[in-house]
């Protein structure tokens, strides 16, 4: 008589909630990375659910993980929100980005293996393919990832989820208020950066870096009034 298996595989059910779950976190990231939400705005649990046509259970948990990314706001017996920052808010993320940042170019000018410029060349190459192709959710990961990969070829393992954190921040206030494809963080540039790294030229390098980042705070800073696009139905639905 056939043996049956120690572990029985999922549930149907448990199988399509997963799904569904994947499919609205999906979709509400890429409403945030495109800026179809404006920063504030209120997602309210029923017109999402009757949107995606799913469960409020299903959705909550979309949510809980969204607000632990830090890509959504969640107020107790109030809700979830996009996030709203401050133009003070951005200046001293982009302050800390600028501080921490130029000391890892410090670290790496000069110092960068072949390896290391592969690496980096190829995820500007990916990036560039990204920006040809219009994926903007992926445009944007990679973007932001390209400094974090910064740390690690620095090897500096204790900054590496502080940075993180910091370039999470800013891709989402770039994402909420310059979302155009044509000005998120340029491949052209972290190449400019990648060559003064190589040629040992701490100045171009530091001056790369801060031009860089200085551009896309005051593109955020300036843009920062925004229309009303709180219908979650003509968002979500389609």
């Amino acid at each position: 008589m056939a043996t049956r298996p120690n572990t029985p595989p999922p549930a149907a059910d448990e199988d399509h909630d997963t799904n569904v779950e994947d499919r609205i976190y999906a979709s509400i990231t890429m409403a945030l990375l495109e800026g179809r939400l404006r920063p504030g705005a209120q997602l309210v649990e029923r017109d999402l659910a009757s949107a995606f046509g799913c469960t409020r259970g299903a959705l909550r948990k979309v949510l809980a993980r969204l607000g632990y990314e830090g890509k959504l706001v969640r107020e107790a017996n109030r809700g979830a929100f996009v996030p709203s920052p401050s133009e003070q808010d951005v200046r001293q993320i982009y302050r800390a980005r600028q501080i921490v940042e130029a000391g890892i170019v410090t670290a790496l000018c000069g110092a960068l293996s072949a390896q290391d410029k592969r690496i980096l060349k190829a995820h500007v190459a990916s990036e560039k393919k990204a920006l040809k192709e219009g994926r903007l959710d992926e445009q944007v990961r990679l973007a932001g990832h390209f400094h974090v990969l910064l740390v690690e070829i620095a090897g500096s393992a204790e900054l590496q989820d502080f940075v993180a954190q910091l370039v999470a921040k800013t891709e989402l206030y770039k994402a909420l208020y310059d979302p155009s494809k044509g000005t998120t963080c340029a491949a052209d540039e972290h190449a400019q950066l990648i060559d003064a790294l190589d040629a040992g030229d701490l100045n171009a390098a530091l001056e790369a870096m801060r031009a860089h980042l200085a551009e896309l705070e005051e593109r955020v800073v300036s843009r920062m009034q925004t229309g009303a696009k709180d219908n979650l139905g003509a968002v979500f639905r389609g």
